[in-house]
């Protein structure tokens, strides 16, 4: 009976420490590999990752721009290093690869720790509510998963999609390869196409503000449709 009890706080130990050190490790890897300038620059886009509202939307495409920028007030001019757009997208996604690993193992300690506890907590009560938010993604699970996680959105990352996964009753290791999925995809498309915007600025400024226009009406007619459906839902 001893013996079973030391195994299980010695499972329950490692699985607690090792997406910890997993995540110190590549760390290491990175700041051992990539010029001074552009591992500041990625160590302060990752920590800014998990700062609300930014998300991987805002943070990649500042990650993949380079070159001379002003600082208001002070008006001191820094040339800022380009991220290459595979180690942008990749460094970003396994950052949610990494808190989807700690959540598959320590879901119920991370309810404990402060903010982020709260925050588990309220996004379990919208789900349970059956919220038109995200009752899309229950008929679709996995693939659900991979898009909610894919679709560059605020809040979602892998903590909300680790939630929603449990919550229609998905398998930790399913929840986990989904948030994965969805974060590998959706982070390199971003970094891709935001490089592209950035090169088809550079060349051509009208068709590249024209590009960025109609993808912003695009968003703006989804959001619109969106709201139009869930409030024919509340209205019957």
């Amino acid at each position: 009976m001893q013996d079973d009890n030391k195994s299980d706080i010695l499972e329950s130990t490692a699985k607690f420490f090792i997406p910890i050190i997993i995540g110190a490790v590549a760390l290491l890897i990175l700041y051992l590999i990539i010029d001074e300038e552009s591992v500041g620059k990625l160590f302060f886009l990752m920590f800014a990752y998990f700062v609300p509202p930014l998300g991987k939307e805002s943070v990649i495409p500042i990650g993949v721009k380079g070159g001379e920028i002003t600082i208001p007030l002070i008006n001191k001019h820094l040339i800022v290093a380009e991220i290459d757009p595979l180690v942008m997208g990749i460094t970003i996604a396994f950052v949610d690869i990494v808190v989807a690993l700690f959540l598959v193992w320590n879901y119920d300690i991370a309810k404990k720790i402060p903010l982020i506890g709260k925050f588990m907590e309220k996004i379990e009560n919208i789900g349970k509510s059956s919220s038109d938010k995200y009752g899309w993604i229950k008929p679709l699970r996995f693939i659900g998963i991979v898009l909610f996680v894919m679709v560059p959105f605020q809040g979602s990352g892998a903590v909300v999609g680790s939630i929603l996964g449990r919550l229609i009753g998905m398998k930790p290791w399913t929840i986990f390869f989904g948030i994965s999925t969805g974060a590998l995809t959706g982070c390199l498309l971003i970094a891709y196409f935001s490089d592209v915007i950035f090169e088809i600025l550079e060349t051509n400024f009208l068709q590249g503000l024209l590009l960025i226009i109609v993808l912003f009406i695009t968003i703006i007619m989804l959001i619109m449709y969106k709201k139009s459906k869930k409030n024919k839902i509340i209205n019957k």
